[in-house]
């Protein structure tokens, strides 16, 4: 069975781990997480707030991760998803997750990302000459690592399906399942 690998840590936000994950499981991927430990994770609910002119930010999920980055071995993956939330603020410092990245790259394999993972991808150096989606307070972020910012819920560039938030979840994965299942369906093994 074809594997997924999802590359996050503390702070990430809830509904972006959790969504992709199970949705791919039920899609028939096997589905592993990565932080830069293996630990129990404690993820975070952003929410928007009359009075506030940012998002909230409040306790979420809790979730092990598989493994840490690195323990991983990115040829055994065919994708991988990177979740938003502040994790991305941190994992991008992180030269295992930079490596893990530009393997999926490299090798041109799908990629599915979210909120503040473009931060994490320029860190990387994957983002330049791209489109993306991210949260649209980080499009100077995105013009700054030499990607074009797309305010859209289902950026598709190629293999790589990004999104802005949460609130975007159906279109996203709508269009990251159509990639992955046209480039590695779930039961192609990996």
């Amino acid at each position: 069975m074809a594997r997924v690998l999802v590359l996050t840590g503390d702070a990430a936000e809830s509904l972006e781990v959790m969504y992709p994950y199970q949705r791919l499981l039920e899609e028939g991927y096997e589905v592993d997480i990565a932080a830069p430990s293996k630990k129990k994770l404690h993820f975070v609910v952003h929410d928007f707030e009359e009075g506030y002119d940012t998002y909230t930010e409040k306790p979420g999920y809790s979730w092990p991760a598989d493994l840490a980055f690195k323990d991983v071995d990115p040829s055994r993956y065919v994708a991988v998803v990177v979740p938003g939330g502040r994790a991305p603020e941190y994992i991008r410092n992180d030269p295992d997750f930079q490596r893990i990245v530009r393997h999926f790259f490299e090798a041109d394999k799908p990629v599915a990302e979210i909120c503040h993972a473009p931060l994490a991808l320029a860190a990387a150096g994957v983002l330049g000459g791209r489109r993306t989606a991210a949260y649209p307070a980080l499009a100077p972020d995105v013009a700054g690592a030499g990607a074009e910012f797309v305010d859209g819920a289902a950026v598709v560039d190629g293999l790589m399906v990004s999104a802005r938030a949460w609130p975007d979840h159906p279109s996203w994965m709508r269009a990251f399942i159509e990639v992955l299942r046209a480039k590695a369906p779930a039961s192609s093994g990996a």
